[in-house]
């Protein structure tokens, strides 16, 4: 099997949809000798800022001398971002490699009358039986959707458990309130394994406090209040926490707090395991983190970011950076956002704060019309234009921005991935 193979296979099995439950991953991890059980794992729930928490935990653990493992989605640009070793990729013969064998596998179940696993459970036990190969310290896991019946939750003991800001999201598949929503995302917790929470929507939080009483885990819950801004501007954030002063690149205040959450992590490694995480280490690795699409500066005259803010809570977070840090400049907006999302909040937190808006359609069937989209962009702001083709949208964007002007790129983070693609190639 070749990497084109490999992709073929991967993704020709998202028909089999979507299907929470451990009995199928159960099942291939144990053909495969159960690779997941040599690993160490930091497992990450939550509904908004996952990605950058992860990156930061993984980025400070590299900095302090371990071999890291970090998985995370959905990709951007190339699948390969998803498994990631010491912020490198996956290379592609490997990952070609390693799916010929988890094929194999998968082939055993069917043939004993098993169901096939769904894509997401292929990725996993890929990025399992990679990071067993190459012996790694520690993986930092990131949760697809959910929690408690996520393939990742195969994870019987980690060595610290994280969950990061909840919201109403996949309400089809997690529950249709928040408290059922933080259960689900609250099942990774496991009997007497320290948890580090960002902190929650009080009836969230509620439900996260009651399960770590029931399993004995003992529970830190960031001090936000600790959080003091120094300096802020498009190049860095310069915050003070807890009487000590960090530097981080990645844009936003929101990022400060996600970044908190990464600290507390290290001083819970520290202990409570055999890692060791110097100060110098956490400095080094909160200011070296990177994590594309998100408030990502592509070019500077002019001014073009994108943005993965996808949901209400991220865009929340989108408009409190646009207020601190593009005051007083042309703001030409390029939307795309899917169908199942909360549109028309996302909508009245953002669009009346951009001077222009080009509106576009993410390639995902789940996307909501650029002509739908459009109208429901009207009722904000009249200066508006759609373009099916995002390619044509972003294109419209620079024509209508001068040198100091800023365009800004944000919502589906399938649209993000292309947009990134179009203007680094």
């Amino acid at each position: 099997m070749n990497y084109s193979e490999a992709i073929v296979f991967i993704h020709g099995t998202n028909k089999f949809g979507r299907k929470l439950g451990l009995a199928n991953i159960n099942c291939l991890l144990e053909l495969m000798g159960n690779p997941e059980k040599d690993l160490k794992v930091i497992h990450i729930a939550g509904t908004n800022g996952k990605g950058s928490t992860s990156a930061f935990i993984s980025n400070t653990l590299i900095e302090a001398g371990y071999n890291v493992g970090l998985f995370s989605s959905p990709f951007l640009q190339i699948f390969n971002e998803r498994i990631r070793l010491n912020n490198k990729n996956i290379p592609n013969q490997t990952l070609a490699d390693i799916t010929a064998f988890v094929k194999v596998k998968i082939d055993e179940m069917i043939s004993s009358g098993k169901d096939h696993p769904t894509e997401f459970e292929i990725v996993t036990a890929v990025a399992f039986e990679y990071y067993k190969r190459e012996n790694v310290d520690v993986v930092v896991l990131e949760v697809g959707m959910g929690g408690r019946l996520d393939s990742t939750n195969v994870i019987n003991t980690p060595i610290c458990t994280v969950i990061t800001p909840i919201a109403m999201d996949h309400i089809d598949y997690l529950g249709e309130t928040i408290e059922e929503i933080a259960g689900e995302k609250a099942g990774i917790i496991k009997d007497d394994v320290s948890v580090v929470i960002h902190p929650q929507e009080i009836k969230a939080q509620e439900v996260i406090e009651k399960i770590t009483k029931e399993k004995n885990a003992p529970l830190t819950i960031v001090d936000l209040s600790s959080i003091e801004i120094m300096k802020e501007t498009l190049t860095e954030t310069k915050f003070n926490y807890e009487g000590n002063i960090y530097s981080i690149s990645l844009l936003g205040r929101h990022q400060t707090r996600n970044a908190s959450v990464a600290i507390n992590v290290m001083k819970i490694l520290n202990d409570t395991s055999e890692f060791s995480i110097d100060q110098k280490s956490i400095e080094r690795g909160l200011k070296g983190t990177v994590w594309p699409g998100r408030m990502e500066i592509l070019n500077k005259k002019p001014l073009i970011i994108i943005d993965g803010a996808h949901n209400t809570h991220g865009a929340r977070s989108l408009r409190d950076t646009i207020e601190h840090l593009l005051k007083g400049r042309k703001v030409i907006g390029v939307i795309g956002i899917l169908a199942d999302k909360d549109v028309d909040e996302m909508l009245e937190l953002v669009v009346p704060l951009l001077d222009e808006v080009i509106v576009t359609e993410p390639n995902s069937p789940r996307s909501m019309s650029y002509t739908e989209l459009t109208s429901k962009v009207k009722k904000y702001n009249n200066h508006v234009a759609g373009y099916q083709r995002i390619l044509e949208a972003v294109i419209e964007a620079k024509s209508k921005a001068g040198k100091d002007d800023v365009v800004l790129v944000f919502g589906s983070l399938y649209m993000i991935g292309e947009v990134r693609s179009i203007l680094t190639e």
